[in-house]
């Protein structure tokens, strides 16, 4: 349904995600069908790079358009994208399926502290550290939020959820060196703040 609640006119594909949802949250089919054209390959793409399964990954892929589905009323717009919403759910699952395995995540070899911080396991920290590491949790986020939208959204999927810059481009349906310069000019912003702000990041 639109936001006037009449029925959407022309092809499905022509549609935002916010529509799609919505649709799909009242049982239609077609219009969770189109969200997966959109958006099966980036969710098979982040399981796989989780899992290093392409089996458990497609099978995931699958589970997680299913629960996208059921819980289509749950998704907020002004909240993010759609994008964000489903990979949030697919890194979800993906961590309790590593869980029924008894294994970790991958974990990608990363420099930048910043890229590094939201994979950082609480497990086996003091009190003292993990009461560090949540306020710095809650400084970064802070930082994020000072940023334009579109460079926020770029460096959470390629930060925080472990997507390349391509796929980031793909996802956002953007050049790759837009992509490129939105989050060469986010991370500036953001370790600017983190300096005026003497976030400690170690």
């Amino acid at each position: 349904m639109t936001l006037n609640g009449d029925p959407p006119k022309g092809p499905l594909a022509d549609h935002e995600d916010s529509v799609l949802v919505s649709l799909a949250a009242s049982g239609d089919a077609r219009a969770l069908a189109e969200l997966y054209d959109r958006y099966s390959r980036i969710v098979m793409s982040f399981s796989l790079r989780m899992l290093s399964d392409p089996l458990a990954a497609e099978e995931l892929t699958q589970e997680v358009f299913f629960r996208a589905w059921r819980q289509a009323n749950a998704y907020n717009p002004s909240r993010g994208s759609f994008a964000t919403w489903i990979l949030s759910i697919t890194h979800n699952m993906a961590i309790d399926e590593l869980r029924k395995r008894n294994r970790r995540p991958q974990r990608a070899d990363l420099d930048d502290p910043i890229a590094t911080l939201a994979n950082t396991p609480d497990a086996d920290r003091s009190v003292e550290d993990r009461v560090w590491l949540g306020s710095l949790r809650d400084e970064m986020r802070e930082a994020l939020d000072i940023l334009p939208d579109p460079q926020r959204h770029a460096i959470e999927l390629a930060y925080f959820r472990g997507l390349t810059q391509r796929e980031v481009a793909e996802l956002l349906n953007e050049p790759l060196g837009t992509i490129k310069t939105r989050m060469r000019l986010g991370m500036r912003k953001l370790r600017t703040y983190l300096e005026e702000h003497e976030v400690e990041l170690t």
